[in-house]
């Protein structure tokens, strides 16, 4: 399962996903301006997106890695501060790391457990998702948002 997981990740994120572009890729031409951007009418800008999309990444790796359930350590729309082309850059580095560390925790995760019930006592989701379903739908998460990149990135470079 890890194995299949991982693939379907690595696609979304640098590899040839059918439905378009990569994250990193879009990422990539992304500029700082752009990305920090507030259009008019846009509930976040790309920096935000790529904030939240990084601080569930973060939290999934948490609860592989043994945590329970919980809101993102960063929040779950963290503000991105100041807007400054070394500021993008951490955040396209930080978000590449948190990658990264999914793909270790995926990895490290025994194939037995993908079946079992997240550990979450918040009460909030009934029935609980598997480790797999979590997975699952953090991959479908971040294809949601990446189409949101992809739109103010088209918007701010025709603006």
């Amino acid at each position: 399962m890890a194995e299949q997981l991982q693939q379907q990740l690595e696609n979304t994120f640098v590899g040839k996903p059918w439905y378009g572009q990569p994250i990193n890729t879009l990422i990539a031409e992304c500029n700082w301006t752009a990305a920090f951007a507030m259009l008019p009418g846009a509930a976040h800008s790309i920096a935000h997106l790529v904030l939240h999309m990084m601080a569930w990444t973060e939290e999934v790796t948490s609860r592989l890695n043994g945590s329970t359930a919980a809101e993102p350590a960063r929040g779950d729309w963290p503000e991105p501060g100041e807007a400054s082309e070394q500021n993008w850059n951490a955040l396209v580095t930080d978000l590449d790391e948190a990658n990264s560390n999914l793909v270790k925790a995926l990895q490290a995760f025994s194939n037995d457990q993908w079946n079992n019930l997240i550990d979450d006592t918040r009460g909030v989701f009934e029935p609980r998702p598997t480790y797999q379903e979590m997975v699952k739908g953090l991959i479908e998460h971040q294809i949601y948002h990446t189409g949101q990149i992809a739109l103010l990135n088209r918007i701010n470079h025709v603006s």
